[in-house]
């Protein structure tokens, strides 16, 4: 197993800096400006990558008036999903400009591949990753075509039970890629806090000795940096220009506005988790004057005792650590002392 993938050379690791992916989906509204509107307000709010999705309504499913393929309890409640899928996919012909575009202003550019015509066709375009979507993380054999690339993989494991994840990263493993980071992902749109279960994310981790990290469809920004607390490498969240362009997934993306306050949080959080440290750091040194210790609180004359009236525990932190203030008592002082001395062990007769 390797707890490391890495994209374009940017190493995606526990203790790297967090890789934070735009997921465009469907908010470009079949408009090429606003997708090129999206990339280049993403890399504004200060993502790392740009994620596309490479499918047709003929790829993912089949144009059938059955009530199966009628969606229910959810956002798209009463669609058909060739009629979701149509108002929703990415034109092809649109991808290879877009990822020319992303590369241009330093963002990564993949996607999410959903038959073998689209890894095919993802492959031509020479993007540097795939994009697992958790729904796909169950077709074995999508998962070995994409594995046979070589390309570093990331993949979304909502719904999936732990047998399932690890069916799926034995699949790709046998066919020969180890580059797998795996996304706890709640596969409800939006994802109620509640029903998003982050403390999986070590175990995640644990189990599979791959690198981690969370696909969110929650709103907001916390639950993200809550996940970069518990380990998440790798943070995915959509993005949209604005929630009134209604799309297909415009409920459940960032604007940019909190897709930018999001990256902040997340590296503040991902730079306070630090490493195991007690004592004094850098940063606390000027407040070890707050700290107490033991001063000399009135004038005092060689010979002179000791005692709780002309020393105390007081604020800074200069003098002898209180501890030794019932040893020091009943001493005598060595030397002339002023008031506001920090006591120091050469003020105490015989130490």
């Amino acid at each position: 197993m390797n707890n490391s993938i890495e994209i374009n050379n940017r190493s995606i690791s526990p203790g790297k800096p967090v890789y934070i992916i735009a997921e465009m989906s469907a908010n470009h509204n079949q408009d090429f400006e606003q997708a090129v509107k999206i990339i280049e307000a993403a890399q504004e709010s200060g993502a790392d990558a740009i994620k596309l999705q490479t499918y047709t309504p003929d790829t993912l499913t089949i144009d059938c008036d059955n009530k199966c393929f009628r969606i229910t309890g959810t956002i798209w409640n009463g669609k058909k999903l060739y009629d979701l899928y149509g108002e929703a996919y990415t034109p092809w012909d649109w991808q290879p400009k877009l990822k020319k575009i992303a590369n241009d202003l330093g963002l990564d550019c993949f996607s999410s591949p959903f038959d073998n015509s689209a890894v095919d066709f993802l492959e031509e375009m020479n993007v540097p990753a795939y994009k697992i979507a958790s729904f796909e993380m169950v077709d074995l054999p999508l998962l070995r075509r994409i594995a046979q690339t070589g390309k570093p993989i990331i993949m979304s494991t909502g719904m999936a039970s732990l047998a399932e994840i690890d069916e799926a990263v034995r699949t790709i493993q046998e066919a020969g890629n180890c580059h797998i980071a795996l996304l706890k992902c709640t596969s409800a749109y939006p994802a109620p806090p509640e029903d998003i279960n982050l403390n999986t994310l070590p175990h995640l981790a644990e189990a599979f000795h791959l690198p981690v990290g969370l696909s969110d469809h929650s709103m907001g920004i916390a639950v993200p940096v809550a996940a970069v607390a518990l380990g998440a490498c790798i943070i995915e969240k959509h993005f949209t220009l604005s929630r009134n362009l209604l799309s297909p997934d415009s409920d459940f993306s960032l604007e940019p506005h909190e897709f930018k306050a999001m990256v902040e949080s997340v590296h503040i959080a991902e730079k306070a988790m630090g490493t195991v440290c007690y004592g004094v750091s850098k940063g606390q040194e000027p407040s070890q004057n707050f700290r107490r210790s033991l001063f000399v609180i009135q004038d005092m004359k060689a010979g002179e005792v000791f005692t709780a009236e002309n020393i105390r525990s007081i604020r800074p932190g200069h003098g002898l650590h209180t501890r030794y203030l019932d040893e020091i008592i009943g001493r005598t002082a060595s030397m002339d002392i002023k008031r506001g001395t920090p006591l120091r062990w050469s003020h105490v007769a015989g130490m």
